[in-house]
């Protein structure tokens, strides 16, 4: 086994044979999973519980041995850290008491309740004790705009009006959520690479939701602003970006946030990837979820496809976004049986 060949794709290297994970890859599909999770409380106590947490964040590597175990975690991690209230309901998400004024906003620390997130770092140093030398360790946060929305909607939402509009009608006071987000962000992911972090994954999950000038100011710049401190104090850790749905803003993105990775969702033609952005950093994606849930020569296909358009440059296999939970983990094996061998 090549040592820490994640790590080689991010330094440019090329493969034959790509380093693969899959977002989610540590969840509800897995029994493992669903039996320690009906021990666990609710899922905030499991992602703080270290030794449940280390547990869950290893399951996958002994099912499908990938390259690389991401941290069990949540993106709302960080907003539990700054004092707000997060619980997850069944069939609903998660539930946060709404951030919507400057009132709201004073309410917020970042030292204040960060020792309640503490446990985290702690699951970083037991996972990097307890993983192989020849696989990476992903530590991850959402971005400032993606934690933004769930802060300020108070759960999921369908338009994201509430938040674009107080970003719209109160800049100057959004800009201070953004701008507490980027200070958190930045502490949350240095503990993490303190603590045995190989690579950083920033998840900008709804990204794509705004328009191009908004894109600029809530997506890029903060992007930009946190990868740059990350390499200032830490010029070897890796960092993949994932502005999800962004379209042609990917080629924005790559060109002004300092990322050695770029994830592509599912809407990105492999081919295009390839071209636009495989000469700057280095691919990761990109295989649909759902033909995921299905198998057969349907999966195979795709992720061959995926492979013999990014195989020529730098690149990481994954999904276009995560695995879901009714996911036969058959699917996952036979995906890695195929990924584990050259192409011919």
């Amino acid at each position: 086994m090549r040592e820490k060949a994640l790590i080689d794709s991010l330094n440019g290297k090329t493969s034959k044979r790509p380093p693969f994970w899959f977002m989610r890859q540590a969840g509800r599909y897995l029994s493992e999973y669903r039996e320690l999770r009906s021990r666990t409380g609710g899922f905030i106590d499991l992602c703080l519980n270290r030794a449940a947490s280390t547990e869950v964040t290893l399951q996958p590597i002994r099912r499908f041995d990938p390259d690389a175990a991401i941290l069990f975690s949540d993106i709302l991690i960080v907003p539990y850290g700054l004092g707000m209230d997060v619980r997850f309901e069944e069939g609903k998400g998660p539930i946060l008491d709404a951030v919507r004024d400057a009132k709201g906003l004073d309410k917020l620390s970042i030292n204040k309740n960060w020792a309640r997130i503490e446990s985290t770092y702690e699951t970083v140093d037991a996972v990097r004790s307890q993983l192989g030398s020849d696989k990476t360790l992903i530590g991850f946060s959402g971005s400032p705009w993606t934690v933004a929305t769930y802060m300020v909607e108070g759960k999921s939402s369908k338009d994201y009006a509430i938040v674009k509009g107080w970003a719209y009608r109160e800049t100057e006071v959004f800009e201070r959520l953004i701008n507490l987000l980027v200070a958190a962000t930045i502490k949350h992911l240095s503990l993490q690479i303190d603590s045995g972090a190989d690579v950083i994954k920033i998840f900008d999950t709804w990204a794509g939701v705004l328009s191009p000038a908004e894109y600029q100011k809530w997506v890029i710049k903060p992007s930009a602003e946190i990868c740059s401190e990350l390499k200032r104090r830490y010029p070897d850790v890796k960092i993949i970006g994932f502005p999800k749905g962004v379209g042609v803003g990917y080629i924005d993105f790559v060109s002004k946030v300092d990322v050695d990775g770029v994830a592509v969702d599912t809407s990105v033609p492999p081919k295009w990837a390839a071209e636009f952005l495989q000469n700057k950093v280095t691919v990761q994606g990109n295989l649909d979820p759902i033909v995921l849930t299905e198998g057969g020569d349907k999966m195979i296909d795709q992720a061959r496809n995926i492979r013999e358009s990014l195989q020529n440059g730098p690149f990481i296999f994954n999904l276009g976004h995560g695995v879901l939970p009714n996911t036969p983990v058959e699917n996952l094996i036979e995906l890695a049986e195929f990924l584990k061998t050259p192409l011919e």
